[in-house]
């Protein structure tokens, strides 16, 4: 089977299974199981289904379609499977700025969930957090890159990303000590949480989703000449540094507007392209729309698992992400340790 019949092949899987993820998260809540076709007749089971489990769904959809995008691009700008989204900064640099904004929404009488709230509108709200996290993603970035003088090192770039990680989690950790009231927000926000998703938050995940995807389609060429080394890359007279600022500027505001509407989901970015390219190898042009698909149909699944393992509890879906991500990553290490001590 030819690389553009298995990518098909792929595509079609992974949105058909999406849909079905769509549909279990429409008829999966505390309250029990519910048929979205009869809760239509039904007008309290029809807003639970339309306001709820729809946006959340759907919301959690595109949050790891955001995440499968970053994780693709950052792995194949910084030449390393091992990373992902979070690895130089761009998580604790918008955890940062997200806790920032919610003391300064508390100083100012601010109320309810992870929102600036108060005074401030619905969307003027959502608009500030999205817009703080991508800033703070962008600058933990680039602090990352400064300190790291570059791309070049990758030891260097690993020890940087470390440090502006521990560095920039200190001192949200400080701004949570000043403003006390925001701990409890924080915590739901650093172990991930997409019941807070609404309509407004899948408009603003759907509107950086599209334009990122196809910004890094265009790029894929970069990554691909990338991953044949620096000096091929070079020699086919592309601009390196521009179009790496513009990489740069996809992880960061995909990962932003993930991690404002949904916290911190671990381990989606890391794993999506590693499933994809286990199931075909591909450039970088269709690896990035598939990885995109994966990290969506797995946010999806296991926001539906969050929901009714211990209903009516939920438990926090990136705990989730990061047992199944983890141990998925735990499996791949021994396999391919195996294989390497086969004769």
């Amino acid at each position: 089977m030819g690389n553009a019949r298995r990518a098909a092949w792929v595509a079609s899987l992974l949105v058909l299974l999406s849909l079905l993820a769509l549909l279990a998260g429409a008829s999966a809540g505390s309250t029990g199981l519910t048929n979205p076709l009869r809760a239509a007749h039904d007008p309290v089971a029809w807003q639970i289904v339309s306001e709820i489990r729809l946006p959340r769904t759907i919301g959690a959809w595109l949050c790891g379609a955001l995440l499968g995008l970053a994780g693709a691009v950052a792995q194949g700008l910084f030449r390393n499977p091992l990373a992902d989204p979070f690895l130089l900064g761009s998580a604790s640099g918008a955890v940062l700025a997200v806790a920032l904004l919610l003391a300064f929404g508390h100083a100012f009488g601010a109320a309810g969930g992870y929102g600036a709230g108060g005074a401030l509108s619905p969307w003027l709200a959502q608009f500030g957090i999205t817009g703080a996290a991508f800033v703070g993603a962008l600058g933990g970035v680039l602090l990352t890159l400064v300190l790291a003088r570059g791309v070049q090192h990758t030891l260097r770039l690993l020890l940087a990303g470390v440090v502006v990680g521990y560095v920039l989690g200190a001192v949200k950790d400080l701004v949570g000590l000043a403003a006390p009231d925001i701990l409890r927000g924080m915590l739901a926000f650093s172990l991930g949480n997409t019941g807070l998703i609404g309509w407004r938050g899948c408009a603003i995940q759907a509107a950086a989703l599209l334009p990122l995807l196809l910004l890094a389609w265009v790029l894929a060429r970069v990554l691909d000449a990338l991953a044949l080394g620096e000096p091929t890359a070079q020699s086919l007279g592309l601009p390196l540094g521009p179009m790496r600022a513009l990489l740069v500027g996809v992880v960061a505001l995909a990962t932003g507007t993930a991690v404002a509407q949904a916290g911190l989901i671990g381990f989606v970015g890391l794993v999506s392209p590693h499933l994809v390219r286990a199931l075909a190898r591909l450039a970088h042009g269709p690896l990035l729309w598939l990885s995109a698909l994966m990290g969506g149909l797995l946010l999806a699944a296991a926001d539906v698992v969050a929901r009714v393992a211990v209903a009516p509890q939920e438990l926090p879906v990136g705990v989730l992400t990061a047992v199944f991500g983890g141990g998925y990553l735990l499996w791949l290490m021994y396999r391919n340790s195996d294989a390497r001590a086969v004769p």
